[in-house]
């Protein structure tokens, strides 16, 4: 065991850093959320602006996923990764100053590239880092980190902005940022590979990113602008025009933002289309549940917290277990059971009432965990191993990206399906019980597409990986 002691110590260094990085983001996401209402009054907001603290971490993470993927590619993963967490402790820094809400809102674009950085990069070190029989172990435990970065978020957010004010929220990033990027210069492995022999793709990424970013925008406020406004038709037509553009450009390059060839492999599509699908129906249930346990069932905030931290607890319990499974037995079978269980969740989530045990709700809410605990790792798993290695953090960009766009769409098609609902009927808490049913059972349907999609990716193991017995 002379050289298998050390590595092995390095590959945890590694992982160490990486999902402090996992949890460090998310636990800031979700308890940034908490903070609104205190945010918008103390800087003297209206609501409609202080959405935009939110929506505009979102257009910029998602429009820059890929381009900072590529970025890595080229110019190094390890180095992408620092400078990344370097954005993102800057733009913290400057949200907790922040003296007003454009500013704030500003900063926040700040965080979100250096959040974008950390999304498009991690799955790509990691996967570099291990081989690929640990692979899936691996990124089940940096799920692990993310889930309970989701778990606790809330909470802390609560008790800092209750105690201390908004602002702490912001700073409490510094001491867990500069913890994380220590451990990066530490431990993460230097960027030797030889230099890629290829140029940076700007028409590229400026298409693709405006491009994604209004079709982003146009399904975020729909619900609020109106589907058949002038707004939101302008930003969808011009996002898909400039979309289809991008593709265009790709096609002629010799060194593209995003290889289209990746796609010709069946487990990789496979994977990013799955990928989607979950997100779709994950957050059909995020968004809607605390309206129908506040609205509906009449609990308190407080209350509803502790309700909402079934799934992510149980997925970090489910993530790393269901990612050893698929070093041992591939992905397809866990990823295919794993989108079958949340369909079952979101089917028990469609037949809730306004009464009815409680505990049933939790259930069923562990239940969407646990289907979603089981699917990720296995799925991310299996797209970056059909990666070849010098296209890693274009991957690991597309990984991230095909998520966003189906937590967009998620939220976008369960709020549009229940405010429609509400809006049609005379009363409010029945329009909300019927919006919700159809919502979960549409969200279940896309679950089966999902997995019916991802049994047809047709990999067994894992490269390199043997049966075990």
């Amino acid at each position: 065991m002379p050289q298998s002691e050390p590595r092995a110590r390095a590959g945890d260094g590694v992982l160490l850093a990486i999902g402090a990085g996992s949890f460090m983001s998310t636990l800031g996401a979700s308890a940034v959320q908490v903070t609104l209402p205190m945010i918008r009054a103390d800087l003297g907001a209206r609501l409609s602006t202080i959405e935009w603290v939110i929506t505009v971490y979102l257009l910029v993470v998602s429009s820059l996923l890929l381009t900072f993927g590529r970025l890595g590619d080229l110019k190094g993963q390890r180095r992408t990764y620092r400078y990344g967490l370097g954005i993102f402790l800057l733009g913290s820094l400057l949200c907790s100053l922040a003296p007003t809400s454009g500013v704030l809102i500003a900063c926040r674009a700040v965080q979100a590239v250096g959040a974008a950085v950390l999304f498009a990069s991690a799955p790509a070190i990691l996967t570099r880092a291990f081989p690929p029989e640990r692979r899936g172990r691996v990124l089940g435990l940096q799920g692990m980190m993310t889930y309970l970065g989701l778990t606790l978020g809330p909470a802390l957010g609560g008790w800092l902005s209750q105690r201390l004010g908004w602002r702490a929220v912001f700073l409490v990033y510094l001491p867990i940022g500069l913890i994380t990027l220590v451990l990066a210069i530490r431990y993460l492995p230097l960027d030797r590979d030889e230099p890629v022999p290829a140029r940076f793709d700007p028409w590229g990424t400026a298409t693709f990113g405006l491009g994604l970013s209004l079709i982003i925008l146009g399904l975020n406020r729909g619900s609020l602008w109106g589907w058949s406004s002038p707004a939101t038709l302008a930003a969808l037509s011009v996002g898909a025009a400039l979309l289809a553009r991008f593709f265009q450009i790709e096609k002629r390059l010799e060194s593209p933002m995003l290889d289209l060839s990746l796609f010709r492999s069946r487990i990789f599509t496979a994977a990013a289309a799955s990928a989607s699908a979950n997100y779709i129906a994950v957050f059909a249930v995020t968004f809607l549940m605390p309206f129908y346990l506040i609205e509906v069932r009449g609990l308190a905030p407080g209350t509803v917290g502790l309700f909402l931290m079934a799934p992510p607890v149980i997925m970090a319990a489910s993530s790393p277990i269901a990612g050893h499974l698929s070093d041992r037995i591939g992905s397809r079978i866990p990823a295919t059971a794993g989108m079958l269980v949340l369909a079952v969740g979101l089917l028990l989530l469609s037949q809730l009432g306004a009464d009815g045990p409680l505990p049933l709700v939790l259930v069923a809410l562990a239940v969407n965990g646990l289907g979603n605990g089981i699917f990720a790792a296995p799925n991310s798993s299996s797209l970056l191993g059909a990666a070849p290695r010098e296209r890693q953090g274009t991957a690991s960009g597309i990984l991230a990206t095909s998520r966003n766009l189906g937590m967009v769409l998620g939220v976008a098609l369960s709020g549009a399906i229940t405010s429609g609902m509400i809006a049609r009927s005379q009363d409010p808490t029945r329009g909300m019980l019927d919006g919700m049913r159809v919502s979960y059972l549409v969200a279940a349907a896309i679950a089966l597409l999902g997995a019916f999609i991802s049994s047809r990716r047709g990999d067994s193991l894992p490269p390199g990986a043997a049966p075990r017995r």
